[in-house]
């Protein structure tokens, strides 16, 4: 590996550590629930899912799970526990 290649691996290190570099804008992910695969959304600050409990309530397990997963990083309040 060229030394170029090993600075960049370093750095990336380094910033992974700083989650508050990071702002999500968009994103598209598959959740595994638990009976079932579920697509969720998030685009300009609003989570969308596929999931029966989604459509009625505008939340669920796998939108808050990301939300957990990607605190600072994305729009809006952190989930209260």
């Amino acid at each position: 590996m060229d030394y170029g290649m090993i600075g960049k691996i370093e750095k990336a290190k380094r910033y992974a550590q700083e989650r508050d570099r990071f702002t999500v804008k968009s994103l598209s992910v598959i959740v595994g629930g638990a009976n079932n695969a579920h697509q969720v959304s998030y685009e300009n600050g609003q989570w969308a899912c596929d999931c029966e409990f989604f459509k009625t309530r505008g939340r669920c397990s796998h939108t808050m799970a990301l939300e957990i997963i990607l605190e600072g990083m994305v729009e809006g309040e952190p989930l209260s526990i």
